[in-house]
């Protein structure tokens, strides 16, 4: 039989165990050092496999090769990256990003419980990292406040991929056998059902009740209990959710067909993080009897188990900041400085008035001692100079680099002319058919774009026949706090007719937001499409003031 490996054991002649930070029932992970690419990386023991027979040894090891090949396939930002498959003491490892931080089950339990605002700013990450896998055809099936990881940074990131499905494999759960964490299984899996992306709403809407309750709402004394009551009883009233309870309750209807669907809980969760109650969630909440136990206050009821979970890699920022208010641009003053300006603007009347949907963007000025380039920056076609600061490559032909008045810097192509049009600065060839346009906030209401572009999105989906292209967190400039949004709508006013826009926004270093944007009919989208990537590749913002 293998031998344990311990702390200082170099796996494949190059990673080096430091220090177990978590263990479960299948395995350990430990924090180790990449010996080739110098950093820091998280691996991935199946400790498991030690202890049984060789057929069960097979499965389980088949089921690490299966996580690994599902997380490959997944591109996003909120899922843990994989790095690499080994084979050591004739077993496999996984290697895998590190995250610096705990989990969402140890998060509640140092702090009793996760504010509901906070919550559903946890859930919104997840959700989009559960999209994303659905759209590639992977199933979780293991969604659990362990499971769910909190970065220092701010980043909420999915991990354990170690028993989902994937569409087109044969599955490797014998029969009979049901795989998951008991409290967090869907009933219809508990019933035999076959798994689908409802199952895994249904699984973070119980990871996101035990964040705000401090407790699992299904788990009893015995694994049989917590199955029947997974099937059988509906949670306890929630006492401490605030605007998220109704999200939750939705999301843990019994049926799969009465549960929202993933657009509908990313809209709820928005207004939740908001603090606003979703409306669109009371439709899914039945009305029930409520027993004299949850009337008690909550410091009356029996002390219950702190959250339990998994591995343990990574701590959350502050819930955004705000109310969701949004400001216009106002033309460079005295000096070239943008100022901000702190009235609200009328939607409706950026949209039918000509200015496009980018007109509800937060514009801003005068950007003080605090404000400076993107030092981490690393723009298409860039070179790093001498002082370790990005410098964008020469434009290509047809393009000029642009030095703004107001400091920012980007690719211009020919012909094209700065417009101060009311309130905001443009370029533009014909008078705004076509136009680039840049935003930047020095203390933004989001800390982060993904959520803010979501926002944005609610809003205008209220006034125009608004078409979602593409809306998802991204990397830009070697920071994950960004996000890219696409979209069509049909334009009024003096440029009226089917439009198509793209966007960019990101967090720099320093904490200011910027957004470039881009827009023009949708006739001469694919030209324009090719435009962004290069304006984008020019893009340097204001330099730092001495």
């Amino acid at each position: 039989m293998e031998q344990q490996t311990g702390a200082g054991a170099v796996l494949a002649s190059r990673y080096r165990l430091v220090e177990p930070i978590g263990s479960g029932g299948m395995g350990k992970v430990w924090r180790a050092h990449d010996e080739l690419l110098h950093r820091t990386v998280a691996v991935k023991e199946l400790t498991a496999g030690l202890y049984v027979a060789q057929a069960d040894r097979d499965v389980l090891h088949a089921r690490t090769q299966k996580e690994a090949r599902a997380a490959a396939r997944i591109q996003h930002p909120a899922v843990v990256t994989v790095h690499d498959v080994l084979e050591h003491d004739d077993r496999p490892w996984i290697v895998m990003e590190y995250i610096d931080g705990p989990s969402l089950a140890e998060a509640a339990k140092a702090a009793g419980r996760i504010e509901p605002r906070e919550a559903a700013r946890i859930g919104l990450h997840v959700l989009g990292a559960l999209r994303a896998a659905h759209a590639v055809g992977v199933l979780h099936r293991d969604v659990k406040p362990g499971n769910v990881l909190l970065a220092k940074d701010g980043r909420v990131l999915l991990t354990d991929f170690g028993i989902a499905a994937i569409e087109g494999d044969s599955s490797i759960t014998r029969t009979g056998e049901l795989v998951g964490s008991i409290d967090y299984l869907a009933p219809e899996r508990v019933t035999g059902g076959a798994p689908d992306p409802a199952s895994d709403l249904w699984s973070l809407g119980a990871t996101l009740y035990t964040a705000v309750e401090a407790r699992s709402p299904f788990r009893r004394t015995s694994p049989i209990s917590s199955l029947q009551a997974v099937v059988n009883d509906e949670p306890p009233a929630l006492r401490q959710a605030g605007a998220l309870g109704p999200v939750i309750t939705a999301l843990l209807r019994k049926d799969p067909a009465h549960r929202p669907s993933a657009v509908q809980a990313e809209r709820m969760l928005l207004e939740a993080m908001e603090g606003r109650e979703p409306r669109a969630a009371q439709e899914y909440v039945p009305t029930r009897a409520v027993t004299s136990e949850e009337l008690a206050p909550v410091q009356d009821r029996p002390e219950e188990p702190a959250p339990q979970g998994g591995t343990a890699q990574t701590a959350s920022l502050p819930e955004p900041a705000g109310s969701g208010t949004v400001s216009a641009a106002v033309p460079a003053g005295q000096g070239g400085g943008w100022v901000k300006r702190a009235a609200v603007v009328a939607l409706v009347a950026a949209l039918l008035g000509g200015g496009g949907v980018f007109g509800v963007l937060k514009y801003t000025g005068d950007r003080g001692t605090d404000g400076g380039p993107d030092k981490a920056a690393s723009s298409a076609g860039g070179q790093s100079g001498g002082d370790g600061k990005p410098q964008a490559a020469a434009p290509p032909a047809g393009y000029s680099k642009v030095t703004d008045p107001t400091g920012f810097t980007l690719f211009v192509p020919d012909g094209w002319t700065r417009m101060v049009n009311g309130n905001q600065i443009d370029y533009t060839p014909d008078n705004g058919n076509h136009y680039i346009r840049i935003a930047a906030d020095p203390t933004p209401d989001y800390k982060d774009p993904f959520a803010h572009l979501l926002d944005l999105e609610r809003q205008v989906q209220k006034r125009t026949d608004y078409k979602r292209e593409r809306l998802e967190p991204n990397n830009f400039r070697d920071t994950i706090r960004a996000a890219a949004w696409e979209f069509s709508w049909t334009e009024k006013g003096v440029h009226a007719g089917p439009r198509r826009a793209i966007e960019q926004m990101y967090i720099a270093p320093d904490g200011t937001e910027y957004a470039v944007y881009m827009t023009s009919p949708v006739s001469v989208w694919s030209t324009t499409r090719q435009q962004f990537d290069v304006v984008l590749s020019g893009w340097e913002p204001p330099a730092k003031k001495s």
